[in-house]
């Protein structure tokens, strides 16, 4: 989830400004350095070539997780948009994508777990990448006041979103090189369902100095400075316990058997709260805050029908792959329904991953079924897997799910994946990590395992507070 955010911010801070040559940057969470971001631009011909790359680590309930993201966008000197290619690894994770831009086409070669796939795919009508973003943006110049908006191209998931941008006054910043006067500019990225606000600091030039945004309600924070400034050696810096969202009593077992009604109100007031009714939750709002129900077993028609591709193969979910298809006969022969199946998966991904381990950032299916290693996610992945390679609609789910202690911390929800399966009719949720599904868990978001979705479910956490939670009553 966090190369998400970060892969995210590399595109609001290229569109804000030209990178020099080269530029190094110091990256720090809530005041502690955690990472750097080096940016080059080089024209080479009639081309132009921008990179980003950021390095940094992570600690998970006091697990050290290395993450490194990577973009690179060629463009014509006018901006007309040629080529891309992004990387990512996390604890030795890598995954890589490359396209190349011709006749409103996009042609896709990408690489997760081993697995390798080409595709075309439309190019998004007015979609920008860096250089067009940064000529775009001088046009409109510095006048405080002044607003507009991009199609700013996102490679990780081959769409593109608005990109708002507001010019405010120019403002005094410190910086590790000096106070420095410079213009604020405000975006917000629209992604679907979460709108993602940063804030860039810029000079005369369009040259970002400074580079905001929050994480799980954490402040985010790039700035300017030399090299060895920008290498010099990270600090420890927990976000997996800023996520935590503690609740106001315990929850028995009998209790998370039964539906349970949960009030939730965002911290921050501006940021309403937009979560998913599915077949196991009911969501109402009231005011500000949301009222969720949570019931164990599923009812039909809340939720939404399963898509085609809700039983294929995708980059994550490798269900097509002859390993994962040799375990899905392995872990449910026979005839059975799909609800028994689907228990059958559950329980065999529990007992199949082994080692029980934070350090795995975000792996696929197939990465999960050759390691047997990961957390919530490479559960989750690896039995929606299994039950399309069974034939039956699986999805992955992303919120909460409430547990007695984490990381020393008592009666908390803690940020968590799972599986909902199409079985009778309706969308029934399996957790291979918990070994169950109860009324403990509140889900954020809904995907098909590719990490861009986790969007959804990460922009919400971290804006979340528990004000009560009762049994509650079906209607």
């Amino acid at each position: 989830m966090h190369r998400l955010l970060l892969a995210c911010l590399l595109c609001l801070s290229a569109a804000a400004h030209a990178a020099p040559e080269e530029t190094w940057m110091s990256v720090t969470l809530e005041g502690r350095k955690i990472g750097h971001l080096h940016t080059q631009r080089e024209v080479k011909g009639d081309r132009v070539v921008n990179s980003q790359n950021m390095a940094m680590s992570i600690d998970r309930a006091g697990i050290s997780v290395a993450l490194e993201v990577g973009e690179t966008h060629e463009e014509s000197l006018d901006g007309k948009p040629l080529a891309f290619r992004t990387t990512s690894k996390m604890s030795g994770v890598e995954s890589t994508s490359e396209g190349r831009i011709a006749d409103g086409s996009i042609e896709v070669s990408s690489s997760v777990g081993g697995i390798s796939q080409r595709k075309t795919v439309a190019w998004p009508d007015g979609a920008l990448l860096t250089e067009g973003l940064r000529l775009d943006a001088q046009k409109r110049g510095l006048k405080p006041g002044t607003t507009y908006t991009q199609q700013a191209f996102q490679p990780l998931n081959l769409e593109a979103y608005v990109l708002s941008t507001t010019v405010k006054p120019a403002e005094e910043v410190d910086l590790p090189g000096g106070r420095r006067q410079l213009t604020r500019l405000e975006h917000v990225l629209n992604l679907p369902g979460l709108p993602l606000p940063s804030t860039d600091w810029v000079d005369a030039k369009f040259e970002a100095k400074k580079v905001q945004m929050a994480q799980l309600g954490l402040n985010l924070e790039l700035l300017v400075c030399d090299k060895a400034c920008a290498l010099a050696p990270n600090q420890a810096s927990d976000s997996l316990q800023q996520a935590l969202l503690q609740a106001p009593r315990t929850l028995q077992r009998e209790a998370l058997a039964k539906p349970l009604r949960y009030r939730l109100s965002p911290r921050d007031r501006e940021r309403k709260l937009d979560l998913p009714a599915t077949d196991e939750q009911q969501v109402a709002r009231d005011g500000d805050s949301v009222v969720v129900t949570v019931q164990p077993q599923a009812s039909p028609g809340a939720g939404d029908k399963p898509l085609p591709a809700d039983t294929q193969p995708n980059a994550w979910l490798q269900s097509g792959s002859s390993e994962i298809q040799r375990l899905a006969r392995q872990a449910s022969p026979g005839d059975k329904s799909d609800a028994e199946r689907m228990r059958d998966l559950e329980k065999f991904v529990f007992n199949f991953i082994d080692k029980k381990s934070l350090t795995v950032g975000y792996a696929s299916a197939l990465e999960t079924a050759q390691t047997r290693q990961g957390d919530c996610t490479e559960h989750a992945l690896l039995l929606a897997a299994l039950g399309r390679a069974r034939g039956i609609p699986t999805r992955v789910a992303t919120g909460l799910a409430f547990t007695e202690s984490f990381g020393g911390a008592e009666r908390v929800f803690v940020p968590h994946a799972w599986v909902q399966a199409w079985v009778g009719g309706r969308w029934q949720s399996f957790d291979a990590a918990l070994g169950r599904f109860d009324s403990g868990h509140i889900a954020l978001g809904v995907g098909d395992g590719d990490p861009w979705r986790f969007f959804n479910g990460v922009g919400t956490l971290g804006n979340l507070q528990l004000d009560k939670v009762e049994p509650a009553t079906l209607q």
